[in-house]
């Protein structure tokens, strides 16, 4: 639990605690009176409409003394132990560095020491630094010397620079632009001897600028730099035209792997002000419900590049001047997002096939499954068929043979002779073994038939049947043959 509070929270813990009785709490303080109770400052009931709140007897000792009773008890508890715990502690730097090579991670955390404690901590440190104890190539760290827990740490040297990443390559901006890019070449012919702020925002073929004139050498060195060093990395920087709301957009793009990032160099501006013109207050006399702005933009000489604003990445990619730096010293880190954002969407797009690719897939097994399925069932019908005539035309001659046994030593009567003969002939039609046994056809793949096998939607992917039922995509043929 944190027990320090914030003014707002001592302003209402006060307040409460002034009241005569019960403060009602109004809703925009309700939060900071959450946290007051959750201290055990305060307490709060529901009234009304709304909480209200009364001082605790911690509360009051926490405005009498500024803090709260439980970190005097939780000091007095760790003062206690100091003589203990401060037992525990190494005995010198050899035995500090014996205890962190047997610890996980080569690493041990002292939890907030008492002053005993950590003054034992602290002279096993400095033993071990200053008396050769420390393995060569290693060193070992110390953070939290003087508050909080203190945490020690063997460390390779050699391994901790082997996990560090490359340096980024700086880009250097030339001082003289002798012979700039092609790009930057038709910016500056566009932007000719006018003294005004330089907006090229929106115009086809040139680089989006918006400058104050002074900075506009500066920012054309910097595009310039830019431009030529993605080009020696084999990336495409071009000029490009897109339509946004049924309107053209021009912007500049590095190509990266075949995703464009659009770029803008724009400097920052600051808000000052508005000081109203004659013309604006001779208008508000006229016009009294008119309103003046009560701020105006002004260039505070900072350039900034990154994604032009109102697009989707405008918050993706994004570097300017800032109080310890130059955005000369951030093209590097530029080219480095640009790069990374690129891979991210290669690793994405060949996410996206693949899965793509599974769910086509699945979708042709299933269908596959189920025309299987379906040939099966036909089969089965077919079969079942099949043995019902047979038995149905044996049964047929038993009844016939039985009449001619009923009838045995008497003639057959000429109407139930020519009965029993077209029985025969009729069992001899029924029954399947009188012909030859084949396989039947394969029945027609019908999309509506398979959608109720497969439980899928079968207009999904491409039809991989013909009109005979047979499989016709070469690329996506099933991994068992059908029949």
């Amino acid at each position: 639990m944190k027990y320090t509070l914030t003014d707002p929270q001592i302003d209402l813990l006060r307040e409460i605690a002034a009241a005569a009785n019960a403060l009602r709490i109004p809703p925009a303080r309700a939060q900071t009176s959450w946290a007051l109770e959750q201290r055990g400052l305060v307490k709060r009931t529901w009234r009304g409409s709304g909480h209200v709140a009364v001082v605790t007897a911690d509360g009051r000792y926490h405005l009498k003394h500024g803090h709260h009773p439980r970190q005097v008890q939780a000091e007095k508890e760790r003062l206690e132990g100091d003589g203990a715990q401060a037992a525990l502690a190494p005995a010198g730097g050899a035995e500090l560095v014996s205890r962190l090579k047997s610890a996980s991670g080569r690493k041990i955390t002292v939890p907030d020491p008492a002053p005993k404690t950590r003054g034992r901590w602290r002279a096993a440190y400095y033993d071990a630094l200053h008396h050769g104890h420390v393995p060569d190539g290693h060193k070992v760290r110390w953070n939290g010397r003087q508050r909080g827990d203190c945490v020690f740490t063997l460390v390779d040297e050699e391994a901790e620079k082997a996990a560090q990443p490359p340096p980024v390559p700086t880009v250097d901006v030339p001082e003289v632009l002798n012979r700039p890019h092609p790009i930057v070449r038709a910016t500056r012919k566009a932007l000719g001897r006018s003294q005004g702020a330089v907006d090229t925002r929106g115009r086809a073929e040139i680089i989006p600028l918006h400058v104050s004139r002074s900075l506009a050498d500066r920012a054309l060195r910097i595009m310039h730099a830019l431009l030529t060093e993605a080009e020696s990395r084999g990336y495409t920087a071009e000029t490009q035209a897109d339509l946004h709301h049924g309107e053209a957009m021009h912007t500049l793009a590095i190509t990266i792997r075949g995703r464009a990032f659009p770029l803008a160099l724009t400097e920052k501006t600051t808000k000052v002000p508005h000081e109203p013109t004659p013309q604006e207050l001779r208008q508000q006399e006229r016009n009294p419900w008119t309103r003046l702005p009560k701020y105006d933009e002004e260039f505070n000489g900072r350039l900034a590049i990154g994604a032009p604003a109102e697009r989707w990445c405008q918050h993706s990619y994004s570097y300017s001047d800032g109080a310890r730096w130059t955005l000369e010293s951030r093209l590097g880190l530029l080219l480095q997002d640009l790069e990374r954002l690129a891979a991210e969407a290669e690793h994405r797009d060949q996410e996206q096939e693949r899965l793509e690719a599974e769910r086509r897939c699945r979708w042709y097994t299933a269908l596959a499954q189920a025309r299987r399925q379906q040939i099966e069932q036909h089969r089965s019908k077919r079969l079942n068929e099949q043995v019902a005539a047979w038995q149905q035309a044996a049964g047929i001659r038993a009844f016939c043979q039985a009449a001619r046994v009923r009838a045995e030593g008497t003639p057959v009567p000429a109407e139930e002779a020519e009965w029993l003969e077209w029985a025969e002939a009729y069992a001899a039609q029924l029954d399947p073994l009188q012909h030859q046994l084949k396989t039947p056809r394969a029945p027609p793949a019908k999309r509506e038939v398979l959608r109720e096998l497969s439980k899928v939607d079968t207009y999904t992917y491409p039809w991989p049947f013909d009109t005979d039922g047979r499989w016709t995509l070469a690329g996506d043929e099933p991994t068992d043959e059908l029949p």
